[in-house]
């Protein structure tokens, strides 16, 4: 018999199939009805998600999506099947290489399904940090699919590569030449989470608005800290461009009233216009493909508004998607994975 492939399974948070209002609250439903992304008691997550967030984030979400929406589809659908295509001609015919969505369509209950006949797995979040709520809810959802199975392969995860050092050259090569561009500051924005999503994950630090120095106390702690590994990738990316001064660090996409991570994207730019900064370059690490919260939140409504406070230019760095030293990179980690436990 012709030995078996190694499965690679992509996975990624997902998108609607169409940006119409009816996909998106489907969408929306299946992503916020996570236990993992709303923590709070099943009764209230119900009544909060489709009593409140659906029904008035539905119409709103679709004209961002629209407003992202290429002719072949969701940007990040298009990104992640050009990521794996080339992920699979740079490791050749023994992987096979699928890729599944935490919430819409391709599922990751599918693109196991492609993968069936594969030993070993090797499952490959697509989050630089670890967070509960993406890469904990991807690997869990793996494992829930994994249960049902009669003959369970061998399974090798990925970890959070904020701090690996193939991830790390592809950034810092991107940085050093989006930085040709002379900026006046360059602020690193990643996605954001409530503090309790930390505090649960065992951060010792719960005052939201703390200093690169006292984040930089979580690292006591860095496997779950999603705050202390943004600032951790920061710290080593700046390091490895050569760049100390004039950057800033923020966090975006927040949702309702609860306490989340500051600073605050949006604050931080109109802050940074008010003191007189014209020219931003503006880099989202914890994004590999590019997506509503960097294409639409960044790309356009950011930029609006930095244009409307004075602002002279901002440019956003565009994320990994299929870059040629992206595919290399996780190429790497994949083998060195698959060397490591063989």
């Amino acid at each position: 018999m012709p030995p078996k492939q190694t499965g690679v399974l992509l996975m990624n948070t997902g998108t609607p199939d169409a940006p119409t209002v009816r996909a998106v609250g489907s969408y929306l439903r299946e992503f916020l009805s996570d236990p993992r992304v709303v923590d709070i008691p099943v009764w209230a997550r119900f009544i909060l998600v489709n009593g409140v967030i659906v029904p008035f984030r539905s119409r709103a979400s679709a004209k961002a999506y629209a407003k992202v929406w290429t002719e072949h589809g969701s940007p990040l659908m298009n990104h992640s099947l050009k990521f794996a295509h080339s992920l699979h001609e740079e490791l050749g015919d023994t992987y096979c290489v699928s890729v599944g969505m935490q919430y819409g369509s391709p599922s990751i209950k599918q693109a196991m399904q492609t993968l069936e006949h594969c030993s070993p797995l090797i499952v490959f979040p697509l989050f630089p940090h670890y967070a509960a709520s993406s890469w904990g809810s991807a690997v869990a959802k793996v494992l829930r699919e994994l249960s049902g199975r009669w003959n369970i392969p061998p399974i090798h995860l990925v970890p959070p590569f904020y701090n690996a050092d193939a991830y790390l050259e592809v950034m810092a090569d991107r940085v050093r030449e989006f930085l040709d561009k002379e900026f006046d500051h360059v602020l690193f924005s990643f996605h954001g989470l409530p503090l309790r999503h930390l505090t649960k994950s065992g951060c010792q630090l719960r005052h939201p608005e703390l200093t690169k120095e006292q984040s930089s106390k979580c690292l006591s702690e860095p496997d779950y800290c999603y705050r202390a590994q943004c600032y951790e990738s920061v710290r080593l990316l700046t390091e490895k461009v050569g760049i100390q001064r004039n950057v800033s660090i923020s966090f975006q996409s927040r949702l309702g009233r609860t306490p989340w991570i500051q600073p605050f994207t949006d604050k931080v730019i109109e802050e940074l216009a008010a003191r007189h900064i014209r020219k931003l370059g503006i880099v989202c690490p914890s994004f590999v493909a590019d997506c509503l919260e960097t294409l639409e939140e960044i790309g356009i409504r950011a930029t609006e508004s930095w244009k409307q406070w004075g602002g002279e230019s901002l440019s956003l760095l565009p994320s990994l998607n299929d870059d040629p030293l992206w595919v290399r990179a996780a190429g790497r980690m994949v083998r060195d994975l698959s060397l490591a436990r063989s």
